[in-house]
């Protein structure tokens, strides 16, 4: 009985709680750790994936064999080997039949056993059949050999084999996932060539480094003919660590203008990439697709059409956009995690596992080799005493006649073991010809030779060395096929900006008094003729494009950005812009611009302060508001001019009290936000009516005129008469000529 156990008074053993727990889960956590999730090193298997390889051998299910219905397969692999449930042992099963799934598939199966878009869609194991594949023979041609060590099965009945004596390093080839108590393992499947000719390289110079297997296993090869996008780096230090990841990309062409995508990343579903796609077409966020269907069929698996909107759409810009924002660009984790040849859990690199199967496969050939060097040796000594009884057969005869005891006169007579007299006595009359001498004669020869030579392998790790070299050759051309998934050097996928979604047509955005807001197509429309509410009226508009922002500024100097696809049709009356952002209360929507970023602008008020503003630096997200121009009390902003000019436009400011000046507008300074410097001098106000403020301000270059309309009366000033007016900036300018003083509005043209 166990130190911390003690009995009570009526016998029972008690154990503290924390003692149980501790060791019923540090139980539990090596079960699944070492006979559940873990593939071992040696055969790259999983016990339960073993156990059905190892029952469909014995039930002689060979790839010539015919195929026999897969419940058969599963209730012999419960029944005989793996008490567990028989859905989980099935779908393991059919999971090593999935040539989307297993790079070298162990198991052939006939009837519905999944597909690419739904691997779990195959049928009952009722319905199934399978056989194993011709490639299993990797894992089981030398089982019966004396290679591996047998143990007994769950109930004692019965001997399996604790592992399969693999040809190839396996746990490279096909890769596996698993999820243990405090780890897991994610092992990609690897080239069969590749793979063999990294350990052929490794076998001939055990000393060879990292990178001179790399120089032979380029990356992994899924099931899969789409890019690996995995940079080289990337690829050197997941195999250097035990860890990283794998990223690959689908594979596209173009046809007639289409799109075909034609290969899909390892176990990505063609029907979910297309849910993707369309989930974003109904969501508007995909205007440059105008169509897409799925035309796979049995000779092309995976064709996915997509058909642009136009040929002008940039197609690697959308598809991109596409590998950012779908599966049709995936990252598999690689945890190089499983069960050494000491029976422990460890993350290896590359070059550790190809060393540890290497050994497993050295002490597999010389299990294998001795077991054959005993057969012989056996066999020898028992055509030994045939011989000797063939030399002397009437002797031989007259004992088996007349001995009570044949078996123990023939060994005193003739000096031979137990094994021999038994051999003898066994042998049938019609063997006693005269020619069966000669044949015994012939067979030790043979079999002299033939121990020769195992004695010569086995005395030499060299020689050894040189036949496993030579039989992981052999299994290369027998199974080995050329790399599927390409390795490319792409550039990282990027999404494309809700801005680029948007396709570039002309826009007219609109402003009313009463701050709301609505977008027309084109720039030919007249804002002031469309309908308003009642109390309402035309404000402002500005001229830009469908996939820009709209900006807009309030009376208190704060700026405020929407995009302008976003805003409603100017077929309607449009919608507040208080519903979109939270100006402060009392301020209105005073003016709206529209451009690209580097775009220039003037802000200015009617007190003739103003300063040059870049549209990046009017752009928020902030439904509050930033704050832009700072606005006095009693002044108000002036609607913002474009500047297409820095160095040779001017600036023209008039005032209500009939002033005029033109000063350069470089003189003015460019500021992300503030007051501004005095573009003209208006008095000190004293917020009286009637006061002289700025009224019209514009930015002129040498082809600009300038028409003042007073009245019904109008006079037009070209860019020469305007240079009459040049002041120094802040200065009071001059005055108007007499009758043109009261301007009441200022045409650009």
């Amino acid at each position: 009985m166990p130190e911390n156990m003690e009995l009570n008074y009526e016998g029972v053993e008690q154990e503290a709680l924390h003692v149980f727990t501790e060791k019923a889960y540090l139980d539990y956590s090596m079960y699944v750790i070492l006979d559940r999730a873990l593939p071992h090193i040696g055969d790259g298997l999983k016990p339960v994936q073993r156990r059905i390889i190892y029952a469909m051998s014995e039930l002689g299910l060979s790839a010539s064999s015919k195929h026999k219905k897969s419940a058969r397969t599963v209730g012999d692999v419960l029944g005989k080997f793996h008490p567990h449930g028989d859905s989980a042992c099935y779908e393991a099963m059919v999971l090593m039949a999935q040539e989307f799934s297993y790079r070298y598939p162990l198991i052939d199966g006939q009837g519905n056993f999944g597909s690419a878009d739904d691997p779990k869609s195959f049928a009952a194991m009722r319905y199934t059949e399978s056989r194993l594949a011709p490639f299993a023979r990797v894992l089981l041609q030398e089982l019966g050999q004396g290679t591996v060590d047998w143990v007994a099965n769950f109930d004692g009945t019965l001997q399996e084999p604790s592992l399969l004596p693999a040809r190839l390093p396996h746990i490279l080839l096909n890769g596996t996932t698993g999820i243990a108590v405090g780890m897991a393992t994610d092992l990609p499947p690897h080239n069969l060539r590749e793979v063999a000719s990294a350990c052929i390289r490794l076998l001939e110079n055990s000393r060879s480094s990292l990178d001179d297997l790399l120089e032979h296993i380029k990356g992994p090869d899924y099931p899969t003919h789409a890019e690996i996008i995995t940079p080289a780096t990337e690829l050197r230090n997941m195999y250097e660590t035990g860890h990283g990841g794998i990223r690959m990309r689908a594979v596209y062409e173009k046809e007639n203008g289409d799109l075909i995508i034609t290969a899909l990343p390892y176990q990505v579903s063609g029907a979910k990439v297309l849910e993707q796609i369309a989930a974003q077409m109904q969501a508007k966020k995909l205007p440059m697709v105008d169509d897409l269907r799925d035309e796979s069929d049995h000779e092309n698996p995976t064709r996915l059409v997509l058909v642009p909107r136009s040929n002008r759409i940039d197609i690697e810009a959308l598809m991109n956009h596409l590998f950012a924002t779908t599966d049709l660009e995936k990252t598999y984790r690689v945890n190089l995690n499983m069960i050494g040849t000491n029976g422990r859990p460890q993350v290896k690199n590359l070059k550790q596992i190809l060393q540890e199967w290497i050994q497993f496969r050295l002490d597999t050939v010389r299990r294998r080799l001795q077991w054959r060097l005993d057969k012989v040796d056996k066999r020898l000594h028992i055509l030994e005493g045939l011989l000797i009884a063939f030399l002397n057969l009437d002797e031989v005869i007259r004992i088996v006649r007349e001995e009570e005891d044949p078996k123990q006169a023939l060994m005193q007579t003739f000096n031979i073991s137990d094994l021999q007299a038994e051999a003898i006595l066994e042998t049938k009359l019609r063997h006693l010809a005269k020619l069966e001498e000669m044949k015994i004669r012939a067979e030790q020869e043979e079999l002299t030779e033939e121990k020769q030579q195992l004695e010569k392998l086995l005395g030499s790790e060299r020689r050894m060395k040189t036949l496993i070299k030579k039989e992981i050759m052999e299994d290369a051309e027998t199974y080995g096929d050329e790399r599927r998934s390409p390795i490319v050097e792409r550039a990282s996928a990027k999404a494309l900006d809700e801005s680029d979604l948007v396709p570039s047509e002309a826009l007219t955005v609109v402003l009313s008094a009463k701050g709301w807001v609505r977008a027309a197509k084109g720039h030919e429309i007249d804002p002031a003729s469309l309908n308003y509410k009642a109390g309402d009226s035309y404000l402002a508009s500005a001229l830009g494009k469908s996939n820009q922002l709209a900006v807009f500024i309030d009376s208190r100097g704060r700026s405020y950005a929407a995009p302008a696809h976003s805003l409603p049709s100017a077929r309607g009356q449009g919608e507040p812009l208080t519903g979109r952002f939270k100006p402060a209360a009392g301020a209105e929507f005073a003016a709206t611009v529209m451009g690209r970023d580097d775009d220039l602008f003037l802000l200015s008020t009617t007190f003739g302060y103003g300063f040059i503003c870049k549209f990046a630096d009017m752009v928020t997200r902030n439904k509050n508001g930033k704050a832009l121009i700072s606005i006095p009390a009693g002044a108000e902003l002036l609607p913002p001019v474009m500047i297409s000019d820095l160095e040779q436009q001017q600036i023209v400011a008039i005032t209500s009290a009939g002033y005029i000046g033109v000063i350069p507008l470089k003189d003015l300074p460019q500021l992300a936000k503030g007051k501004g410097n005095k573009i003209i001098n208006v008095p000190p106000k004293k917020l009286k009516a009637n006061e002289e403020i700025v009224g019209a301000i514009h930015c002129v270059s040498g082809a600009d005129k300038l028409t003042l309309h007073v009245g019904k009366k109008y006079k037009t000033m070209n860019h020469r008469e305007m240079q009459d007016y040049v002041i120094e900036r802040g200065k009071r300018g001059s005055k108007l000529p007499r009758g043109w003083q009261n301007v009441d509005w200022v045409e650009q043209t």
